[in-house]
């Protein structure tokens, strides 16, 4: 494709950097992210990059021009780092657009809305050209339980909607403070039918979807903490959320079912306040997050679980594990600028004792089934201004199921074994929360 062709095609939407070119700029590393709700490419350098994007709606692609720098093998290894899997990419080109203008033009398999943006460096990371693209189309992540809830249920009628039905139980009183969109409303009918005695048939039970949101820690850019022998938390947590999901998917409470929703169930990265809108998206009812710690020495052991603090933390160890997990955006990198993600982080901030109340007692009952397993670094809950927990109306914990930075505990944390015990426990713990604080239909704040 020509130069003036593609840009006649779509306006230019974003300079990014300093207006001075990189000149001499070197590629460290190039990697691509793909995930269902986005997918991601990175190039990393010595210096901070320079781009010019373009988007082409038909067919989709984008165009990207990075200024002050050749075509080097490093660059081409993008083509080969596309997978065919990839939801939202179909391939990748690169070119010597012009002397020091190297071009990308990313095929895309949909129409997406692309975020270009540049990290400065932090923690091993050197300078970050990033490439975000977000399908313009986004799945219904709630209907997607539902209709692998039906997978199982048998149905009675061939007249019967039991996907209406299962997501008009399983919204509850939510409709009273979200409101449906007009065309969701039925309009009243009128019937002269006499009120129903007593003896009338019973209305047909649809069962109510209990929804455990799992949140593994990290993931894509954000390995999370890397143990002695170079074990990343984003792997090992990944592993236990997969087995506490095979879990809590043949689990039924009181005869309603559960299910788990992952808000990564691969290797990307999820922002922090992007973890706690998918949770309160499905309207879970209680949201798990999965982590391994780490420490400044290899003696701190035991598994922990942390709740949420309106005021301050309850030890300063808990308030620096709080300010180590909360970097996660930095290094796992957000475009900063983005308005909406600005506008959620500020709604997610608050939290109501209420919350935080039965966020302890969940704590509670997952630390005493944790203990069974293993040992505990601390006896009770503690609680710190983590990020991620901000939900104000789902109870929510952190888990820290052991310290990566131990070598004992970091090849624990490698045991199939020890894994499959850490789940089992969890298990337990939920079904034990939900024993003394069955689960009922909640108004959901906006």
């Amino acid at each position: 494709m020509k130069r003036r062709d593609l840009l006649a095609s779509g306006p230019l939407v974003l300079l990014l950097g300093h207006q001075q070119l990189a000149r001499g700029a070197s590629i460290v590393a190039v990697r691509v992210w793909p995930a269902p709700d986005y997918s991601r490419v990175t190039i990393e350098s010595d210096t901070q990059l320079i781009a010019r994007q373009t988007f082409v709606a038909n067919p989709p692609r984008l165009a990207v021009d990075i200024e002050g720098i050749d075509l080097i093998p490093t660059l081409r290894e993008l083509v080969a780092k596309v997978r065919s899997d990839d939801p939202n990419i179909a391939g990748i080109r690169v070119g010597q657009n012009a002397p020091n203008v190297v071009r990308l033009v990313i095929d895309l398999k949909l129409p997406i809305t692309p975020q270009v943006f540049t990290l400065t460096p932090v923690a091993a990371y050197q300078h970050r050209l990033v490439l975000d693209l977000h399908p313009v189309q986004v799945a219904d992540p709630l209907a997607a339980l539902i209709a692998e809830r039906l997978k199982d249920k048998p149905v009675s009628s061939p007249a019967a909607d039991p996907l209406g039905e299962l997501m008009s139980q399983r919204l509850g009183q939510a409709t009273k403070t979200l409101p449906l969109p007009a065309a969701a409303i039925p309009a009243p009918t009128q019937t002269h039918s006499p009120t129903p005695s007593p003896t009338s048939a019973p209305e047909p039970h649809t069962d109510r979807l209990i929804i455990i949101a799992l949140d593994p820690g990290h993931g894509g850019e954000d390995p999370g903490a890397i143990g002695p022998n170079g074990t990343r938390e984003k792997d090992v947590v990944l592993k236990l959320a997969h087995l506490l999901r095979d879990r809590i998917n043949t689990t039924t409470i009181k005869g309603n079912p559960m299910r788990a929703y992952l808000t990564r169930d691969a290797d990307f990265f999820v922002p922090l306040h992007v973890r706690v809108q998918k949770a309160r998206k499905v309207q879970a009812d209680l949201f798990v997050s999965l982590h391994a710690d780490a420490f400044f020495t290899p003696r701190p052991q035991g598994a922990s679980v942390f709740a949420l603090s309106q005021g301050g933390a309850s030890s300063s160890a808990a308030r620096w594990m709080a300010n180590q997990e909360n970097k996660a955006d930095l290094i796992g990198g957000i475009n900063a600028q983005a308005k909406d993600a600005q506008v959620q982080r500020a709604l997610l901030d608050m939290s109501t004792t209420a919350q935080i109340n039965d966020s302890l007692k969940l704590g509670g009952t997952l630390l005493a089934e944790m203990g069974r397993v293993g040992k505990l670094h601390k006896p009770k809950v503690e609680q710190a201004s983590f990020a991620v927990l901000k939900a104000p109306d789902i109870p929510s914990v952190l888990v820290e199921a052991a310290f990566i930075s131990n070598p004992e505990e970091e090849a624990k944390l490698n045991s199939e074994a020890y894994q499959e015990q850490l789940a089992n426990a969890l298990m337990r713990g939920i079904e034990s929360y939900f024993a003394r604080n069955p689960p009922l239909a909640r108004s959901r704040v906006t």
